[in-house]
């Protein structure tokens, strides 16, 4: 969605991802808007949340990459990812950032749209089959997600071999598509994506932040 472009990614990208963040070496890459109103996500995240980590460090991190990307004319981000990983970490790490909270907000959706409620469709079904029942798996990932050291993502994902589903926790800026898998949902984990209306409490925020998963942004994925 960086210059909100729809297309296939090349075929060494996990199978069923048909979003590619891309702009050509003549654009810039740009911050993707957000695809609801700041008010929207209320009472569960406010403005004031959204202005610092969308507009400070999801900003940020667009308009650091595109200062310091100068030996790569590549502007596809799963493929930035692929190619930085192990060889430039700092590159990396603001590639996958974007990336990652891309994916984050486009993961939730206002309550009123009906984020938060019961999985439906494929998800439903691959959340029963692999997790028993959806609070098993709510359980689950609440676990990973809570007990992440330090900053990180908790992630849903699908194994494109296996087709199994699992829960993942990665570090810092760490993405599974590196790892070959598909991202079907994440919860960030970092501080900035909760401190300001529940401080120390990660809990608290993982509570509300499954008061507006989009399932049906999962069911993309599958």
């Amino acid at each position: 969605m960086l210059r909100v472009v729809n297309q296939s990614l090349n075929h060494s990208a996990p199978k069923n991802f048909t979003r590619s963040y891309t702009t050509t070496i003549h654009n810039p890459i740009v911050l993707p808007p957000l695809p609801y109103g700041k008010t929207e996500l209320l009472p569960h995240i406010s403005p004031e949340t959204l202005d610092f980590h969308y507009g400070k460090h999801h900003a940020g991190y667009v308009t650091k990459l595109n200062t310091t990307l100068t030996n790569t004319s590549e502007r596809d981000l799963v493929k930035l990812m692929k190619l930085l990983k192990g060889t430039d970490q700092k590159n990396f790490n603001l590639a996958a950032q974007i990336w990652n909270h891309t994916f984050y907000w486009e993961g939730m959706k206002p309550v009123s749209a009906g984020g938060g409620s019961a999985p439906n469709g494929k998800i439903a079904a691959e959340i029963e089959k692999n997790f028993g029942n959806f609070k098993n798996f709510r359980d689950e990932f609440t676990t990973v997600a809570t007990n992440l050291f330090g900053s990180g993502w908790a992630w849903l994902v699908k194994d494109p071999k296996s087709g199994k589903l699992s829960i993942v926790g990665t570090s810092n800026a760490e993405n599974p598509i590196t790892d070959g898998l598909i991202p079907l949902a994440t919860c960030d984990v970092w501080e900035h994506a909760y401190y300001i209306e529940h401080r120390n409490l990660r809990p608290q925020y993982i509570e509300a932040w499954w008061k507006l998963v989009n399932w049906d942004n999962a069911n993309k994925y599958l």
